[in-house]
Formats: C-alpha cells, sequence, structure tokens
C-alpha cells in the first residue's frame, strides 16, 4: 500500500487528480460521472469561488446537505485552502444548526436546496455568505453578485498544515449533548489510510454512498479511502428506501457498500425471516441446523443479486450488530464485515474483511494505532477501551475540560466502549460504559444483551433497557402496522362500516400488544441470569429517536 510524506489535502488532490485523470470519480446514480480530471477542474473552480467571497485560511464554513458530489467537491476545495469544513447532519433541527453556528463562529454556509427551509428558524445576522451546493449560487449575503466559474484559475497558493484543525464535526451522540469533535487532515487522511490495510480497494471498483458524507464513518471510508484509490463513488437522490435503493444497487452494481446495522437487521426481520415462516415446512426447517443453514444460503444468493450481484465487501459499523442477523450473514455467505470507531479517532479503530470475520467479534486493530484495555476485570479481561495514534482527535472545540476527561497526557484517548480481546487480538464490544448498569450487589449488567434478546422477539422493532428506581425496565416498540395487518388477515368477520373495523382492530392489536408484553417479560427472564431480569417492560408506541448511524439516543429516556 502506497504511503505518503504528508498527509494534507494540498498535496493528495492534485497527485489522485493526475493518477487517476480519466477514471469515474463521483455521480448521482443516474447521471453521466465526473472524471477525476473533471473532478479537479470543480475544485479548482470551487476555490477560486471562495476566494472570491473573501473566505480564507483558518475560516470556518458549514457544510450542510444530503450525499451529492458538490458536497465532496466543497469539502475538498474547502481543505485544500485551509477552510474548517463543519458537515452537519441533514436531520439536525433548525435549533440544533443554530447552537452549530453559534458555537463555531462559522462565517458561511453551503446548503443542498432541500434543506434551505431550515434556514428560515435562524438568527444569522453574523453569517457572512450562504451558497446553495446544488449549483453554487449565493443565496444570501453581501456577494450575491459573484458567480461560480467552473473554469476561473486559482490566484492563491495554498500550504494548510496536516496537524492543524481542518474538520470540526459535532457529534448527536447517544449519550450527551453534541461536542465538537476537532479533527486535522492528518486525522482523517491517515485514517483512510488505514481503513485500506483491511480491504484493498481497487481502482475499478465502484462504491454506492447511503449513509450522511457528514458522519465522519461515511466521509473517511466511503469517500476519502475510495478517491485516494481512483476508485468511483455514486450517490442517490432520494433517502435509501427500499424503492430508491435496490434499482440504484441493480443499476450501479457496487463492488463496496457502508451501512450501520439497522439497516441490515430490517432487511432480515421485514424481508428474509416472513418468508421463510410464511410456508410451514421451511418454518420447520428453519428450526434445525443444516436446514437452517440450507435456506440461508439460498437467502443469501438471493439477496446478493439484490445487492447488485458484484458486493465483495459490505462494511457495517455504527453500533453492535444483532447476533442472529449476524449467523445469518455467516451462513448466508454475504461478504459483511464488522468494523469499530468513534468520530473522535476519525473513526476506525479495528475491523476486518469478509475473508476472515468472527462471529459477534470486531477484528484486529488498524495499523498503526495502539488499542489496550484499560484496568481488566479480573475475570472477564473486560473493560474500556483506550485508543492511541495519528487518527484520534485534536481534542473538543472550546471545551478543554471535557478534553481532559477523555484525552490522558500521554496521548490516550478513553473510547468510553466496554471491550475484549481474545487470544488472537481481536477486539469485541461489550456495550458503552455509560450504559452498564450495576446491579444492587455490584453485578454488571450489559443492557445491549438484554436488548438484543428482547429485539428477537416476533413483533419488536426495538428496545431499550434502562435503570429506573432501582428497576430494571425495558422500553419497548412493537411493530403495531404489522399487527394490524395479521389481525386484518385474520378477520374476515369484521363489520362493513369503515369506523367499526378501525375501532375493533385498533382494540384487538392493544390487546395484542399486552399479551406479547407479558410473554416477552416471561420469555427474556427464563434466558437471562437472575441479576438482569426485567422488572417492568413499558410497551414505547413510537419509535425511538435515533442519531445518524441510526443508534437510540438513549440520553432521552433515562
Amino acid at each position: 500500500m502506497q504511503t505518503m510524506p504528508t498527509y494534507s489535502f494540498s498535496e493528495m488532490i492534485p497527485d489522485v487528480v493526475s493518477r487517476y485523470a480519466q477514471n469515474n470519480a463521483l455521480s448521482f446514480v443516474d447521471e453521466t460521472p465526473l472524471t477525476y480530471a473533471q473532478m479537479g477542474v470543480k475544485i479548482e473552480g470551487v476555490m477560486n469561488f471562495l476566494e472570491a467571497l473573501g473566505l480564507k485560511q483558518g475560516d470556518k464554513v458549514i457544510l450542510f446537505s444530503q450525499n451529492m458530489p458538490n458536497w465532496a467537491i466543497s469539502y475538498f476545495a474547502m481543505q485544500c485552502m485551509g477552510i474548517v469544513s463543519i458537515p452537519v447532519l441533514p436531520d439536525f433541527a433548525p435549533h440544533e444548526l443554530q447552537n452549530v453556528l453559534q458555537h463555531s463562529q462559522a462565517k458561511g454556509i453551503f446548503i443542498s436546496n432541500s434543506l434551505e427551509y431550515k434556514l428560515m428558524e435562524l438568527k444569522k445576522d453574523f453569517i457572512e455568505t450562504i451558497v446553495r451546493m446544488d449549483d453554487f449560487e449565493v443565496i444570501e449575503g453581501k456577494k450575491q453578485q459573484i458567480r461560480f466559474d467552473e473554469n476561473a484559475q486559482l490566484k492563491g497558493r495554498y500550504t494548510p498544515k496536516e496537524n492543524e484543525l481542518a474538520i470540526l464535526l459535532y457529534t448527536s451522540g447517544t449519550t450527551d449533548n453534541s461536542k465538537g469533535v476537532m479533527l486535522s487532515q492528518k486525522n482523517v487522511l491517515f485514517n483512510a489510510y488505514q481503513s485500506g490495510h483491511i480491504q484493498e480497494i481497487k481502482e475499478t471498483d465502484k462504491f454506492l454512498s447511503v449513509l450522511p458524507l457528514s458522519h465522519t464513518y461515511e466521509n473517511t471510508i466511503g469517500l476519502l479511502l475510495p478517491i485516494l484509490k481512483g476508485a468511483s463513488v455514486s450517490y442517490l437522490k432520494k433517502p435509501p428506501t427500499a424503492s430508491v435503493l435496490i434499482p440504484a444497487m441493480q443499476k450501479i452494481k457496487p463492488e463496496l457498500m457502508l451501512t450501520v446495522p439497522l439497516i441490515i437487521e430490517k432487511v432480515y426481520k421485514t424481508s428474509i425471516l416472513p418468508e421463510i415462516q410464511k410456508k410451514m415446512i421451511t418454518r420447520l426447517m428453519y428450526k434445525f441446523a443444516p436446514t437452517r443453514k440450507l435456506i440461508n444460503r439460498l437467502a443469501g444468493k438471493k439477496l446478493y443479486k439484490t445487492f447488485g450481484g458484484h458486493l465483495k465487501f459490505f462494511g457495517i459499523g455504527g453500533a453492535k450488530l444483532d447476533a442472529v442477523v449476524e449467523q445469518f450473514l455467516r451462513e448466508a455467505k454475504f461478504p459483511y464485515a464488522i468494523g469499530y470507531g468513534l468520530t473522535e479517532t476519525a473513526p476506525l479503530l479495528a475491523g476486518s474483511n469478509p475473508s476472515e470475520t468472527k462471529f459477534q467479534a470486531i477484528g484486529p486493530k488498524v495499523v498503526h494505532c495502539e488499542l489496550k484495555i484499560n484496568n481488566p476485570d479480573p475475570n472477564t479481561n473486560e473493560g474500556e477501551i483506550w485508543a492511541k495514534g495519528p487518527n484520534v482527535m485534536l481534542g473538543y472545540y472550546k471545551n478543554e475540560e471535557k478534553t481532559r476527561e477523555v484525552l490522558t497526557e500521554d496521548g490516550w484517548f478513553k473510547t468510553g466502549d466496554l471491550g475484549v480481546f481474545d487470544k488472537q487480538g481481536w477486539l469485541s464490544h461489550k456495550g458503552r460504559l455509560k450504559n452498564l448498569i450495576v446491579g444492587a450487589n455490584g453485578e454488571n449488567i450489559y443492557p445491549e444483551e438484554i436488548e438484543t434478546l428482547i429485539n428477537n422477539f416476533r413483533h419488536v422493532v426495538e428496545s431499550i433497557v434502562i435503570k429506573k428506581k432501582g428497576q430494571l425496565v425495558a422500553l419497548v416498540h412493537f411493530n403495531r402496522e404489522e399487527l394490524e395487518l395479521n389481525i386484518k388477515a385474520m378477520k374476515t368477520d369484521v363489520a362493513n362500516k369503515m369506523d367499526e373495523k378501525f375501532e375493533e382492530i385498533t382494540s384487538l392489536v392493544d390487546k395484542t400488544i399486552d399479551e406479547l408484553a407479558d410473554e416477552l417479560q416471561q420469555y427474556v427472564n427464563a434466558r437471562v441470569n437472575k441479576f438482569s431480569r426485567i422488572q417492568l417492560l413499558i410497551v414505547h408506541p413510537d419509535p425511538f429517536q435515533k442519531t445518524a448511524t441510526l443508534k437510540i439516543k438513549r440520553y432521552l429516556y433515562y
């Protein structure tokens, strides 16, 4: 694998543009791709545009958009000039965007047309420029007369330093309020090279991007890594629902995709498992390991074709993968791989490729990075995962106290995650330290393990287990729509009037959910140790609020 003398965008971009000039680089699924040469011209045009807008090295600019080629173009142009990019998740509410604006003191916003409505509620007196990312039109600001010229020649010369603040990421963390994570160019470029050691990327490879580019997982591994290797990246114009994603996969036939557990878990629970359970013969066969493996292998072949038939790397990260779903992927011989990391580590710390996965394990640490279990439990060897290396953040923006809490004087980053290494050096994730529940007699209770059990019970969509007033409480969201369909299919003698139908079905669904909740509590308590038994199960009527990587924002429910 190639190495670089420096980790600087101003050196990397001209190098890849020259090296892979005629390769496809960036595109929407249904549009003609930009080649690397065309991408290079456009990046220089945006740099000239930024100059004309009066933005200079050290200034901060927010990127607030859904994925598109112009997102990557804008990001690369800013990095090459030393302008600090602030990628903001598209699902941030206006008040969250307002907080980022004020905390970061950003001078400009590059925003997609689809999100412009969120500007209506903002106080933006101190913002100098707002640019529509779709076409680089200045929509607000003193320099609205400035026009983007793709072929304009760059006037200045820029050599940003690799270890200075380059990217400011405001996390939508599951356990705390958003913090501004400060990353350098070296952090993210070095981590892209670290990621490339896990899975070989060829210049002929095609990536399909479905996660937000404003999340460091997609940004580093789904954008920087393929661009460094001369590969191509395609984006969707709409959210990745099945009706959008399946045709896109058939058209692009991607070799690589990055996802989060919830996406593949949903595919398994809503598409694959119902097909198996539909017939009595397959239901019975699925209870025995040899025939279950055969069924899963056949389902896996069908799934592989659905994903375009060329996948060699289906990366899963952002949270722990459900054990039942992972068993299916293994038996289906689907090319999945697990990764682990955090925004603060740019992000990847450990992972494997599809040829060498281990059940419910992540993989070895990435190259040129140190990982250790701090203060491990003498009985289980479990403890907090600490990391050290060139991919560890500079700190939290304007928050030295929080920075000192997580970064030791000798450079170790405290991840806040619990883990354990096996004898071969493979890391396994046990859960978040903040989520750990200590029982009445000092026992460690891992809520994620109980949630996995709950989530595999029929008609359960998702759950969280928390401690309230000394009790272990499960909040459970059932699939009400699925239950309604089942009851409608069975109930043929319901009254003809729509109102009566609705009232009767609603009543039957409520009753069914109550019965399921009672059964579920008994089911779980029969399968966990006495310290982990659920004392109260509460039906949660709505889906839980989630982060960009579809993790539940647990702190909202404590």
